[in-house]
């Protein structure tokens, strides 16, 4: 398990066990270090170039993995409080990189679909789904200083 440059953000690289039949993912267990609470596990799917973001909780921890396709996520660090104020954190997740990433309340987030396929996220949050709580941003409004286009080396 390693930290990362956003406090309290963890990412941990899960087992997968593969046989002639297939594989088991392991996603996430009740004796985790960093599991606050079960509220509600769903699946969203994003399709490629599409970026499913911003958005901040004000109560819900999010575990983030991804069993099928790639992901770029997002992270941005805007809590008042937080000593790592003002970070981004990028990160890809998906089959080469079989991860679970656990976003703490008041950060940001966001992510865009890579590949050829869609893929599917899978978020186990600390808590059921309640509009209220969420906070909702364009990824381009600009607010945040990140850029969802493909950097060209």
């Amino acid at each position: 398990m390693s930290e990362g440059l956003i406090e309290g953000v963890v990412v941990k690289r899960l087992d997968q066990i593969p046989d002639e039949r297939g594989k088991v993912m392991h996603f996430m267990r009740c004796d985790d270090p960093d599991f606050v609470g079960f509220g509600e596990v769903y699946f969203s799917m994003v399709f490629p170039g599409v970026v499913k973001g911003w958005h901040l909780h004000k109560v819900m921890t999010l575990n983030y993995t991804v069993p099928v396709g790639i992901i770029k996520l997002v992270l941005y660090d805007a809590r008042e409080d937080s000593p790592t104020r003002g970070q981004l954190m990028e990160l890809f997740i998906g089959e080469g990189n079989y991860s679970r990433v656990t976003v703490p309340p008041g950060v940001w987030n966001g992510f865009k679909g890579l590949g050829t396929n869609p893929s599917i996220v899978c978020n186990c949050a600390s808590h059921p789904y309640d509009p209220s709580e969420i906070v909702r941003m364009s990824p381009t409004d600009g607010t945040i200083p990140y850029s969802w286009d493909i950097v060209m080396m």
